[in-house]
């Protein structure tokens, strides 16, 4: 674009991941504090002045009780830097660091910015899921009105993907062992230890270096033991197609993490001999169906690769969020990609979903992927509450 910065991505880490209940790896850790050591994490990597960054951009999802008070600004503050850095907080769902990372580029695009970091925290151990919602009615009576006879849990709109895409649950279970076993070998081989940043909780001896959610051991066959979580007579009048076939099992993990990726633009990076890993090369976000929810990745990727020139087949690596292994499936049956190409080191179900945080978490582990490969291009897209999507397309330096 005529008369606008370049905007590069010179670092991108996160934390392992924890399982996000009582007594998970990160869960005696408070969401400010998870955050201000992965801040610190990116800022001694690159080896920045935290004084010249221009803006903290952190997505956080249940922005209630230990998130409530602008978690970016808390932990920024709890790093121990200077004051004079603001932050802000973006809610796009589980896009939401996605967004955050959009947003911290086009600033630096468009000449507002020069350092950005940009990121993401959910402690859901501590702030459970939904919790800042406290049983309102989040819709309001328009939208009940106009979608009724109303909206349905992400889990109901997993199993309506399943049923319009006609994935069983043996396709499901076999697609979610698989992001086990390949998280697990990226593990095994170190492959995230480039990404990941060590993490001291108050009550471990040790710092918690590995992601505490991967099942080595997962197969298809534990897996069919398990008994399908949303199934409801009364949805099953409403969507008679339904089959039934998501579990605990074939979806992404209930989670604690943190990430963040710093964004510069190319003259300071030039001028402070920082090193450029990838640039972002086109940005989307999409909305579609609000009911069927999960479905926009589809037509945000259409958006994105139109924007950026590409084709599908140009692309290296692509992750899609495991919500739910019916979105990725879902995906993969409408551009035709090759199992391999797609999220090669596992997922949300095996890797987990710390909600604020897995964009940026997704943006890591894509551009370690193609550094370690060899890859230049990657996309990742992420479905979001309220029937939206992000996409982004990135080009490895």
């Amino acid at each position: 674009m005529p008369g606008t910065k370049d905007a590069v991505i010179v670092d991108a880490v996160r934390s392992p991941m924890g399982k996000g209940k009582k007594g998970g790896a990160l869960s005696g850790l408070h969401a400010v504090e998870l955050l201000a050591q992965t801040l610190a994490g990116i800022v001694d990597r690159t080896g920045i002045d935290p004084g010249a960054v221009d803006d903290v951009i952190i997505g956080c999802v249940s922005q209630g009780g230990e998130q409530a008070a602008t978690p970016g600004r808390q932990a920024w503050l709890a790093a121990g830097y200077p004051e004079h850095v603001p932050a802000t907080t973006i809610d796009r769902r589980c896009g939401s660091s996605q967004q955050a990372l959009h947003f911290a580029v086009q600033g630096v695009m468009a000449g507002a910015y020069d350092f950005v970091l940009a990121g993401g925290v959910e402690s859901m151990s501590r702030v459970p899921m939904g919790s800042a919602r406290m049983g309102a009615d989040v819709y309001g009576p328009s939208v009940t009105e106009r979608y009724a006879p109303g909206m349905i849990s992400q889990g109901v709109a997993a199993e309506l993907v399943a049923a319009r895409w006609r994935l069983g649950r043996e396709e499901m279970d076999a697609y979610s062992a698989r992001s086990h076993t390949r998280a697990a070998a990226v593990a095994g081989a170190g492959g995230f230890a480039n990404e990941i940043v060590p993490i001291r909780v108050p009550d471990r001896d040790a710092p918690v270096t590995a992601d505490e959610t991967i099942r080595a051991g997962t197969t298809r066959t534990k897996l069919a033991g398990l008994t399908c979580a949303f199934e409801d007579p009364a949805i099953a009048g409403r969507f008679p197609e339904i089959s039934w076939s998501v579990t605990a099992g074939n979806s992404s993990q209930i989670t604690d993490g943190a990430a963040a990726v710093l964004v510069v633009s190319a003259e300071r990076a030039s001028a402070l001999g920082l090193r450029p890993r990838a640039r972002v090369t086109a940005t989307a976000v999409v909305g579609d169906d609000p009911v069927a929810m999960l479905t926009a990745p589809i037509p945000a990727t259409r958006c994105v690769l139109d924007r950026a020139g590409l084709d599908i087949g140009d692309i290296d690596a692509v992750e899609v969020n495991e919500a739910f292994a019916s979105v990725p499936l879902a995906w993969q049956a409408e551009f035709g990609i090759d199992e391999e190409r797609l999220n090669p080191a596992g997922g949300a179900i095996a890797l987990g979903h710390p909600l604020g945080a897995s964009g940026a978490r997704l943006f890591a582990t894509l551009l370690n992927h193609l550094e370690r490969t060899g890859g230049r291009w990657g996309l990742q897209v992420m479905c979001e509450a309220g029937g939206m999507a992000n996409a982004t397309v990135i080009e490895r330096l």
